[in-house]
């Protein structure tokens, strides 16, 4: 299938991309895990990389992170390659993996003490520990956290640096929804103030909520990127509307959904329609008709 690339640069401040990426590949002998990648993310926006695991996220997301190698392509992450970080790029890019290692002994204020001291212009650690929630935590041992709350404290460190673009893998993983909404509003609070972020996730909801664009990947090929709005053809879809009529549930689908309410509201003399529903594909209905129909090829680790 031929890469379909629709939607324009998101809201937001404007400043050029902050990430370019062309014909991007990464080879394991004769199998490709990336195969010709094409992306641009601009800078302010919030991008969401989806696509299921193996498809070729992580790799290309490690790569742009610059803690792995490519076999072909030109990236390009805040006008630097990654494959030659310096010390004063890294300082610019802050990544919050699915995991990291646990200092376990230590307080979550002494640990984001200690990561304050690794960048030339920190944030102030008590006004990062109070934006992802920690404040009352601020004195507890990281190994008496809740995973939610681990979670916030892999995000203090990966923004602490106050970094212009941030990483986040899988970054609700684990969370209850409450915790997630919370983190949702964190996020948001981080894209006001001009951080750059991508984002993979398993949510739907979450990528929706979030992101300006999203991108679809499956078999190590971007197939699409487009607004959560539009991705897939989805804001022209088709739409479902049901209701219920004589005891049965009926339902069809149709390009005209207001002509097809009137019509019922007519036939049931201008009163109330039972059950009636009017349903437009979700995200995550395009997301499983996308992954389903071009993921051709086996996906790699």
């Amino acid at each position: 299938m031929t890469e379909t690339v629709t939607g324009g640069p998101a809201a937001g401040p404007v400043g050029g991309l902050a990430i370019e990426v062309r014909g991007l590949r990464k080879s394991y002998g004769a199998v490709d895990a990336v195969a010709g990648i094409d992306l641009d993310v601009h800078r302010g926006e919030v991008f969401a990389l989806l696509g299921p695991n193996g498809a070729g996220k992580t790799t290309t997301v490690e790569i742009l992170e610059g803690y792995r190698d490519r076999t072909a392509g030109e990236v390009t992450v805040l006008g630097h390659d990654p494959a030659r970080p310096d010390a004063r790029w890294r300082t610019r890019i802050g990544i919050v993996l699915q995991s990291t290692s646990d200092q376990a002994d230590l307080s979550v204020d002494e640990v984001v003490r200690q990561f304050h001291t690794y960048y030339p212009a920190p944030r102030d650690p008590d006004a990062v520990i109070d934006a992802v929630g920690l404040t009352e935590k601020r004195s507890a041992r990281v190994r008496t956290l809740s995973g939610g709350q681990r979670r916030r404290l892999d995000v203090a460190l990966g923004i602490l640096g106050d970094p212009e673009l941030l990483f986040l893998d899988e970054p609700t993983t684990g969370f209850d929804p409450e915790a997630r909404r919370q983190f949702w509003e964190l996020i948001e609070s981080l894209k006001a103030e001009g951080t750059t972020i991508l984002l993979t996730t398993h949510y739907l909801e979450e990528a929706e909520r979030l992101a300006d664009r999203v991108g679809v990947i499956a078999a190590g090929r971007l197939i699409e990127v487009g607004t959560p709005a539009t991705l897939g053809g989805r804001a022209v879809a088709a739409t479902t509307v049901s209701w219920l009529e004589d005891g049965e549930p009926r339902s069809v689908r149709t390009d005209s959904p207001t002509r097809t309410v009137r019509e019922l509201s007519s036939r049931f003399e201008g009163g109330e329609i039972p059950e009636l529903a009017v349903l437009r594909p979700s995200l995550e209905d395009i997301y499983l008709r996308m992954i389903t129909t071009d993921a051709t090829a086996e996906p790699v680790a």
